[in-house]
């Protein structure tokens, strides 16, 4: 009778289990930022999407009443911790918006490049790029002519645009043009041309080594479903549970856990995409 539950409820975690993998890996949109209290661990909590909040409870309900009926312990802790971490572990990267975000960087640069070119001013120049600016970076851009349009200082305008593109290079575009706004030169439109060059060339470069990394993470995705979903049919296919019945085995048990998580944990630190530092600090500065 026990071993008839215990099949059972194998079977449903195992289905519970890919359901919540294949739920991780869909982009969603990220929820805006709240404004965090009390403990760390409260906000974090707060922060996770309310069907792995429930999810979380359930696995923990279920794990409660596995280790009751005579599974190990430790197996009883996978669950919930399963339900919270397979998601972060087996998610995709963000390095295609980054990559999108940079090449939108290249063409407004290049489109202002050619608009100073025509004799205009860089202000001039900067309110008439609105119109051509990618849909990835327009936003930013819109705020920036606003702020002109407010009578913000130039240089006080482009730092603000700085710290809303938040990117190392597009630092390096606001740096040019606040170069250009102190001394009024002609070779401006030539140095955003360079500029707008280099940008592209990154693009590319950056396009080939993210394939890469997308091949890697698909690995750890597999090799990660693999595992779980074989471990779950050996343990309800035979005695594969048998030897961590003892508090020995539970402590091996987990010490073979914790190496395979750190593994996953290792893999995804090597596959991440880390943007270069900024070199403009993040500062309020004058009108």
């Amino acid at each position: 009778m026990i071993g008839a539950v215990l099949s059972m409820l194998a079977g449903a975690m195992i289905t519970g289990g890919l359901m919540l993998a294949v739920l991780g890996l869909q982009r969603r949109p990220v929820p805006p930022k709240r404004p965090r209290r009390g403990f760390r661990l409260f906000g974090w909590v707060a922060r996770m999407p309310r069907w792995q909040r429930w999810s979380a409870l359930a696995a923990a309900v279920l794990g409660l009443l596995l280790t009751v009926v005579g599974v190990p312990l430790v197996v009883g802790l996978l669950l919930p911790l399963a339900v919270v971490g397979l998601p972060v572990l087996l998610v995709t990267s963000d390095g295609g918006r980054r990559i999108a975000r940079l090449d939108a960087i290249s063409e407004w640069t290049r489109n202002l490049a050619s608009v100073i070119t025509a004799g205009q001013s860089l202000e001039q120049a900067l309110t008439a790029s609105v119109r051509s600016t990618p849909e990835a970076i327009r936003e930013p851009v819109t705020n920036l002519v606003a702020r002109l349009r407010a009578r913000w200082s130039t240089e006080a305008a482009l730092l603000e645009l700085g710290d809303e593109l938040d990117d190392a290079t597009g630092d390096l575009v606001v740096s040019a043009l606040i170069i250009g706004s102190r001394h009024r030169g002609e070779g401006l439109s030539r140095v955003l041309t360079g500029l707008a060059e280099s940008v592209a060339e990154e693009v590319r470069s950056r396009r080939e080594i993210e394939a890469e990394r997308d091949k890697a993470r698909g690995s750890a995705r597999l090799i990660t479903l693999l595992a779980v979903g074989g471990c779950a049919v050996f343990a309800v296919a035979g005695d594969f549970l048998t030897p961590y019945q003892t508090p020995a085995g539970q402590a091996i048990l987990a010490v073979l856990v914790a190496v395979f998580i750190l593994g996953l944990v290792w893999l995804r630190r090597m596959v991440a995409d880390e943007p270069p530092a900024r070199f403009l600090p993040s500062r309020e500065v004058a009108r």
